[in-house]
């Protein structure tokens, strides 16, 4: 049932892309923040499905996307590191990914999506702020996630410069 278009994608007879078992997977071109565009696009690199970095590369890799302002990328490599983490650590990485996506949400202008989901980054972060693993500013970045969901949930998104929407994620 399943034939290959001119992408070299496989598509099942409803039009969306699967794998050759049948799973999702969407071949279409994404900008900067994740957006689909049309097929036939020039978009951004992706971030490998199968990604594996150590954890110290992912936090670099994390932060050079977050100041190229590619928060939606930042995600996918945190969110690797977050699947394959131990249990001591998995709800850490899980809120790294949560900031990530929330600040996804405010350079696409969802204040509301914004907010959630760097209040629930916060709160999940908060626990590894006495004892940091990996030389990351848990209770600065706690702070700022804090300081910024304040600001969104007051004045939305509008109003944000880049650098507004850019944590450190090391300690200096």
């Amino acid at each position: 049932m399943a034939n290959a278009d001119a992408v070299g994608k496989d598509v099942v007879g409803d039009g969306r892309d699967r794998d050759g078992i049948g799973r999702p997977r969407n071949a279409r071109p994404r900008d900067e923040l994740g957006r689909p565009l049309p097929y036939g696009t020039v978009g951004v690199r992706p971030i490998p499905d199968d990604l594996s970095l150590p954890p110290r590369e992912s936090i670099a890799e994390a932060q050079r996307l977050l100041t190229e302002g590619r928060s939606f990328q930042a995600h996918e490599v945190l969110e690797a590191s977050w699947k394959a983490a131990a249990a001591p650590e998995r709800e850490l990485w899980r809120g790294l990914a949560q900031i990530a996506v929330g600040l996804t949400h405010a350079r696409r202008g969802n204040a509301t999506g914004a907010v959630r989901l760097l209040r629930r980054a916060a709160d999940r972060l908060e626990p590894y702020a006495a004892a940091p693993p990996h030389s990351l500013d848990v209770a600065g970045l706690v702070a700022w996630t804090r300081a910024l969901t304040v600001r969104v949930d007051g004045e939305g998104v509008q109003r944000l410069a880049p650098a507004d929407l850019t944590p450190r994620l090391r300690q200096p």
